[in-house]
């Protein structure tokens, strides 16, 4: 209210109605009827407590504006939380991500040499396996050359035998081999 009365004392003191000629305080005179019309204008704005009505108005925006910067600034702080939440992670999860692809490479290595060693073992079987298989081989021919050679031995000593046994002398040998084997069973 202070503030409206410096207000009206700073309008009420016409500096212009100080040069004009003649008596200001007439009806002919313009000046005075503007200022006249002027002070009840402001009489009527100050009766219906206009200012005040204002000013409250005024005091009501400030206030909202006040509050929506107040809930401006938490909305920022609570977006900055959240952004650095989010960062915080996304960085736990890259670190994750890292790990895993890291631990899948030494996964895969250590399957790899597993396979190698697997592969190795499977190879020496195999070769074993070969050479036992060659090693029979080996005795099986061995055993063929020497069935071949008795058989061919023994038909070479019964052709032998055959060309130079008489049935005079093959009946004699019949009759000892008779004599022993019935001298040994009894």
């Amino acid at each position: 209210m202070m503030r409206f009365a410096s207000l009206a004392a700073a309008i009420l003191i016409p500096l212009p109605a100080f040069a004009a000629e003649g008596p200001f305080v007439t009806l002919n005179n313009t000046d005075f009827v503007v200022l006249l019309g002027f002070l009840v204008f402001i009489g009527v704005l100050l009766y219906l407590r206009v200012p005040t009505t204002l000013f409250a108005m005024l005091d009501k925006r400030s206030d909202s504006i006040r509050s929506d910067l107040a809930e401006a600034r938490e909305l920022r702080e609570e977006a900055q939380s959240l952004l650095a939440s989010y960062e915080r992670k996304q960085k736990d999860v890259q670190n994750q991500a890292d790990r895993i692809v890291a631990s899948a490479r030494e996964d895969a290595k250590q399957n790899a040499a597993k396979a190698e060693a697997e592969m190795q073992k499977s190879m020496e079987r195999r070769v074993q396996a070969a050479k036992e298989q060659i090693a029979s081989a080996e005795e099986q021919a061995i055993r063929d050359v020497r069935d071949r050679a008795i058989t061919v031995a023994i038909a070479a000593a019964h052709d032998v035998l055959k060309g130079r046994m008489d049935p005079s002398r093959q009946n004699a040998l019949i009759e000892q081999s008779i004599k022993t084997v019935d001298a040994k069973l009894h």
